[in-house]
């Protein structure tokens, strides 16, 4: 038997991961002065985050370091147990590096330790989904490395589709000028934002009102879905339910997927987007 493994970036709860038998590690965020482990929700609870963000506070976040890979891997290598660890893009955090530097300090001590990192060039519930579907294919008999392999060859099949509301909060974070969110807000401007081939954010499209914006990135995701009859889709929001709600519905009735699952952004993606934030995760066709 073989251990996966994945990162808190992947934003299920963590009795999700515990049901599939799915370690991970944490990122780690600050807020109003205090330092926390991103444990989706083990040790806290992700409304009081949300209304800390809600109340002004700014958090930032922090990546997790070679040592803490080191050990994280290490706890299973000796034991001999093989890994598959589905890592956040490396397209968006500097963490996929830290694994691969990590893989080569613990194979000086344990050089048979049998290690695979998989670069998921995907966040949020995006990296969720593959680490919820590799697990499937564990536990169906899949070997580890037939499940790596498939990972490399599918992983640019998992589709990202995101509206965000709170511009303000993406200008205070410094990535939107200070004018574009002022304008932005007075137009009632919403941003459409995917996940390109590298695993990094691109904003596509701009639309005004967040229904019309609820509409497209649905439609977004129906477009993307290949297969929905036998396709769950993850949906990841930041304190807005109604809208998750909304989109939930939109894709029922027009392509009836397989199963629609809600769940709440993970503080370090919501770190970076604030509160309001919609994304919905698919797979289809290879993105390009």
């Amino acid at each position: 038997m073989y251990q996966i493994l994945t990162d808190s970036c992947c934003d299920v709860p963590y009795e999700l991961l515990e049901e599939n038998n799915v370690d991970f590690i944490s990122m780690y965020v600050s807020i109003d002065g205090t330092e926390f482990a991103d444990d989706l929700g083990r040790s806290f609870k992700i409304d009081d985050f949300y209304q800390k963000i809600k109340d002004g506070a700014m958090p930032t976040t922090s990546q997790v370091n070679v040592g803490r890979y080191v050990e994280f891997f290490r706890s299973y290598a000796e034991k001999n147990v093989p890994i598959l660890y589905i890592c956040f893009s490396s397209g968006m955090s500097g963490s996929y590096q830290s694994a691969m530097q990590a893989v080569e300090i613990l194979k000086e001590d344990l050089p048979d330790a049998e290690v695979y990192v998989v670069d998921s060039l995907a966040a949020s519930g995006g990296e969720g989904l593959m680490v919820y579907e590799a697990a499937k294919k564990q536990q169906a008999g899949m070997t580890i490395n037939d499940l790596y392999q498939w990972l490399e060859d599918n992983k640019l099949t998992y589709h990202h589709w995101v509206t965000v509301d709170d511009l303000n909060h993406l200008q205070r974070g410094g990535r939107i000028s200070k004018t574009s969110a002022a304008i932005g807000g007075l137009m009632n401007i919403k941003p459409i934002i995917t996940v390109d081939v590298e695993g990094k954010l691109q904003n596509v499209e701009k639309v005004r009102g967040r229904k019309k914006a609820l509409q497209l990135v649905a439609d977004k995701i129906a477009d993307a879905t290949t297969d929905p009859v036998n396709q769950t889709i993850f949906i990841t929001t930041s304190a807005d339910q109604v809208g998750a709600e909304e989109v939930k519905r939109h894709l029922e009735e027009s392509i009836h997927p397989k199963e629609i699952r809600i769940f709440p952004l993970g503080t370090t993606i919501a770190s970076h987007t604030g509160l309001g934030c919609i994304a919905v995760f698919t797979r289809g066709e290879k993105r390009d």
